[in-house]
Order: structure tokens, then sequence, then C-alpha cells
């Protein structure tokens, strides 16, 4: 397990830098699945242990390692699907639990609240453009057709609070993920056109 300070979704493609000896021998356990679990740390740091962690997360599959002459390991990696916490284990040698699948699927995506929720989505990526196009662009990926997989990059691509990530993971009805996700983002859209309006650095709505 490699909790982290951020929300990773399903479908959601991430770069992580691995530098903690732990984190290391985990790389060297999972050699041949070459999958992890992620979580969200909800209190401490990212180094050290000792951290408070949720009990939502999602697994990942490694994509791509490089390895640098520092001996930090740079990973591609993508979400598969959302688990459950059952149990911690010692932290020896590193974050471990046992999981369970979460049925996030078993709703069929209603095609007008997916339409509905891309649409919100697209305004306030639009309207984030003008105040800081570099995250826009790092944050754009290819719209699957799947119903479920485009529900799922809908939420990695909102502009959100950790915490409503989180709460976004946790919901295992898809519909109920979108409908929240369009709420979010008519709240921030609002955010956004004041700061526009006011030509305020984003930083100060966080």
């Amino acid at each position: 397990m490699f909790p982290l300070g951020m929300v990773i979704f399903p479908h959601q493609v991430v770069g992580l830098c691995i530098f903690e000896p732990r984190y290391h021998r985990m790389l060297d356990d999972i050699e041949g699945q070459q999958q992890f679990g992620t979580c969200l740390i909800a209190r401490g740091s990212e180094a050290g242990g000792c951290e408070e962690r949720t009990s939502v997360g999602t697994m990942m599959q490694i994509l791509g390692a490089q390895s640098l002459p520092n001996g930090q390991t740079l990973l591609m990696a993508v979400g598969l699907e959302c688990f459950e916490v059952t149990r911690w284990f010692d932290d020896a040698p590193y974050p471990r639990a046992l999981v369970q699948d979460r049925c996030c699927d078993d709703e069929d995506v209603l095609e007008s609240l997916l339409k509905t929720t891309e649409s919100a989505v697209r305004a306030i990526r639009a309207l984030q453009s003008e105040l800081f196009a570099d995250e826009c662009l790092q944050s754009n990926c290819e719209m699957d057709i799947d119903p479920f997989v485009r529900s799922w990059q809908l939420c990695s691509m909102t502009p959100m609070s950790t915490l409503d990530q989180f709460k976004v993971l946790g919901l295992s009805d898809p519909n109920e993920r979108l409908r929240l996700v369009a709420e979010i983002c008519c709240e921030r859209y609002g955010d956004y056109q004041r700061m526009v309006a006011m030509d305020t650095s984003p930083s100060s709505f966080f």
C-alpha cells in the first residue's frame, strides 16, 4: 500500500516519485504483478510513516518506471478499481492492508446525467483555463466511449478540493458520483468567475 496526500480515481493516469527505502522494497515485492494500492492520508505526512489513512482507495497498475541517478524512481501508473480496507497490518516493511472490492459500477450510468455532467466539467475547465492553463493541459485525456470509464474520467478532470475528491471516490453509485461532480462544478464555476473578474490568484480560494 502506498498512502498519498492525494486522491487517485480509477482510470486516472498519474506520475509518482518513489524515494523512501520502504517503497522501493514494495516495488521489489510487486515486480511480477506491477500492482499496488493507494489511499488518501487523512492526517500526517507522506514521508516517514505514522500517518492516519482513509479506508477507501484505488488499485494501481504500473505502466512504466525509470530509475534516477539519485536513487529515486519515477512511476507512471493508472488507477484500476476502487477498494475498501478491512484491516491494516503492521507497517513493516511498508504499509500493508487486507482489502475488498467495492461494487462501484453495479448501476447503469444515466446517459442524460452523463451528458449534463460532462457539459458542466467542460464549462468549468474552459473557465479554469483562463486562470491557469498549464494545469488544464496536464489534466487532458482522451474520453472513453464506455460510460463507466467516462464517468470516472470526468471525476479526475474536475477541479475540486481533496476532501471533495474523497467524497466522490467514496460513492459507490456512479450516478451519485456524477451528480456530486456536477454540483461541485456549479459551486466552483462561481468561484472562478469571481477570480476572473478580480484577476485573483487561484490559491486564495483553497
